[in-house]
């Protein structure tokens, strides 16, 4: 069989790959991960240095990618161009797996955060209808990820039902923040194994983890600035097991330490998947 036949290999762990580690990424090894996630933003139309350093990255590691400006959740149309230059993006790297936040973060302008929707059937059916013009023009299924929020919008459904709602009415997938499965239980008072055990097992096709700021025992801050704490590797194993060996990957935003540190971070993400045996439970 020729070599260009043979199906991709399985993405099992990763790293997000950030502008401010680009230099050590481009020395790691090749099978230090199976692949790097990208924000097509910080990358789409980058030429120089970035530019060639993205190439090079692509051409020996697969490529994911985690949207941050779509606004799935906005009130404005969503931005077409935006989406072409999106699907142009993912096509050149051959991008198996492409996500966006459950989100808006813009209001006739960016807002430059992540807000969360109101938790309502008028919320879901509005999202929805926008996740499935975004698929359509991207021209592929995407995954939507749950966010971390910390002042509750009006809710006349729990966070749960809100995105299992979401998930079924717009048909697509989900990626699933363990961290902020961590952060919101803590701040908003539920039960994180619950809130994993109501999902549906089907929907989920990626993790991620990272770590957060304790402010107090009842006050969890997501950073993505800090090593990923015991309780969400505990929680991820319990995810594994849930949902099967999904590619999940290693989120570091800033406070970047030496990259050998971040590679014993995704391997233990490689030893829990191992752990849990593989296959989602019945």
């Amino acid at each position: 069989m020729h070599p260009t036949s043979l199906p991709p290999a399985p993405l099992q762990t990763g790293l997000g790959l950030r502008r401010g580690l680009l230099p050590e990424l481009l020395a790691m090894e090749a099978g230090a991960v199976d692949f790097l996630e990208c924000a097509p933003e910080n990358w789409i139309a980058v030429g120089g240095a970035y530019g060639k350093g993205l190439a090079q990255l692509a051409e020996r590691f697969a490529i994911t990618c985690h949207g941050l400006s779509l606004s799935l959740g906005g009130s404005e149309p969503l931005d077409r161009h935006f989406l072409g230059q999106t699907r142009q993006f993912l096509d050149r790297h051959q991008v198996r797996l492409y996500s966006e936040h459950l989100s808006y973060c813009s209001d006739d302008g960016h807002l430059y955060d992540l807000m969360p929707i109101p938790f309502t059937d008028e919320a879901v059916h509005h999202v929805a209808a926008r996740i499935r013009q975004a698929q359509e023009h991207l021209e592929r299924r995407i995954a939507v990820e749950n966010i971390s929020y910390y002042a509750a919008p009006y809710q006349a459904l729990s966070e749960l039902d809100f995105i299992r709602a979401v998930l079924d009415e717009a048909d697509c997938d989900l990626l699933l923040d363990v961290n902020n499965v961590f952060v919101n239980a803590c701040n908003h008072g539920y039960d994180a194994r619950e809130f994993l055990a109501g999902l549906p097992q089907a929907r989920v096709t990626g993790m991620h983890v990272a770590g957060h700021y304790d402010e107090a025992p009842d006050l969890k801050v997501d950073t993505h600035g800090a090593a990923v704490k015991e309780d969400v590797w505990a929680l991820y194993a319990v995810a594994c097991k849930r949902f099967g060996v999904q590619p999940t990957v290693l989120e570091r935003d800033f406070n970047y330490p030496p990259l050998v540190e971040l590679l014993a971070e995704t391997a233990r993400i490689r030893a829990v998947q191992r752990a849990s045996g593989g296959h989602a439970d019945e």
